[in-house]
């Protein structure tokens, strides 16, 4: 697992990213007032199994945190990674 990953918000173009090793890794987002729509997560095949897409979710959790929002996962890895986080302090669309 991958604990040292910089992952950098690009809000002009509502995307995170991360680079390495060469390979950049994403997660796509958009932002509709208070929701904060977790649409696509992009890993190439070089970069998998080193916990990059769960640092790209938790960039994006802080994220929702600090302002506020309300997390709509709809890419499935997001929904499977808050599954998995049910003590995260973020709210998520449909979550009681």
């Amino acid at each position: 697992m991958t604990d040292d990953v910089q992952v950098e918000d690009r809000p002009d173009e509502d995307r995170f990213f991360v680079t390495v090793d060469g390979h950049e890794a994403e997660l796509v987002y958009q932002l509709r007032g208070d929701r904060f729509a977790l649409v696509h997560t992009g890993v190439p095949a070089e970069l998998e199994g080193r916990g990059i897409g769960s640092a790209l979710v938790r960039a994006a959790v802080e994220r929702a945190v600090a302002e506020d929002l309300t997390i709509v996962p709809a890419c499935p890895f997001v929904g499977r990674w808050l599954d998995r986080h049910p003590d995260s302090p973020v709210k998520v669309a449909g979550r009681v």
